[in-house]
Formats: C-alpha cells, sequence, structure tokens
C-alpha cells in the first residue's frame, strides 16, 4: 500500500492542517519530547536536505545506514511507538513552539513545490540517492508517526 504523496498539494495541506490543530499545550500519548520538541524534531529532516546545519556521517557511517537503516527509514511500514531515533535527532531543549511549527510548515509546503522531479535520485544525507517514492515514504511516515503521537 502506498504512502500518501507529500508532492501533492492535497496531501501537504492535510499535514499543514493536522499540524495548525497542535497547541504548546498538546500531550503526547507516548514518547519524553514535549509538543515543541516534536516539531523541532521532525524539522531535522528537513534540515538535512534544505539547510547545511548538520554534519554528514563518514563513508564508514554512510554504509552502514544505508545496509541497516534506510529500507526502516523508507519503506511504507509505519514505525514502532518509542523506537530509538539517531543522535542529530535528538531534541532535549525546550523549543519555542510557533516558531518551530512555523518552520515545519514552511518546509512541507516547500518540499511540495519543488515536487517529486527535485527529489528523484537526489542524495540523502544519510542513505545516498532516493528515489522521490524513498522521499515521499521518508517525509510522510515521519510526520504522521509524530502527529498520530500527539493525537492529531
Amino acid at each position: 500500500m502506498a504512502l500518501p504523496n507529500v508532492f501533492n498539494n492535497q496531501v501537504s495541506n492535510q499535514l499543514i492542517d493536522r499540524i495548525k490543530t497542535l497547541s504548546p499545550n498538546t500531550n503526547a500519548s507516548w514518547g519524553k519530547m514535549n509538543v515543541g520538541q516534536m516539531l523541532a524534531h521532525c524539522n531535522v529532516t528537513y534540515e538535512m536536505v534544505f539547510e547545511d546545519k548538520h554534519p554528514k556521517p563518514g563513508a564508514m557511517m554512510k554504509w552502514i545506514m544505508k545496509m541497516m537503516v534506510k529500507d526502516i527509514v523508507v519503506n511504507e511500514k509505519a514505525f514502532k511507538h518509542n523506537s530509538r531515533t539517531a543522535p542529530q535527532f535528538l531534541i532535549t531543549n525546550e523549543r519555542i513552539f510557533e516558531q518551530e511549527q512555523k518552520r515545519l510548515i514552511d518546509h512541507i509546503s516547500k518540499t511540495q513545490a519543488l515536487g517529486t522531479d527535485f527529489f528523484e535520485q537526489k542524495e540523502s544525507h544519510s542513505f545516498g540517492k532516493l528515489t522521490a517514492t524513498e522521499w515521499n515514504n521518508m517525509f510522510y511516515k515521519h510526520l504522521d508517526h509524530h502527529l498520530t503521537q500527539f493525537g492529531v
């Protein structure tokens, strides 16, 4: 079963609408992050695409990530609750909810506007070149996992 297509305007708007229903007081059903931290955590995926903010893994680590983690991240199977996350995705300090919410909405809009062609065979930070479908799966299932975590 294919995941909803984040490059489709309707799907990206549905994700944005879910994000807009969050408030600084929205509580998680599982996990340790508060809602601001979760939004910042979701922004990391996009920072790795659009910003030079996170160091890239070395060749050996990238090979390990590609061989052991890539399929878990880009397949269509939902993430398990309380799964381990990579160190750069750990958000432990407080974040400004409104700022992180706006950044995430802007990232989703930018991704949708750039579209499938931009992402087809685009180099991933950790996994090498990905197809647009793999990018879609990674974006959608990560967002859906965390939005579901916070009940939206």
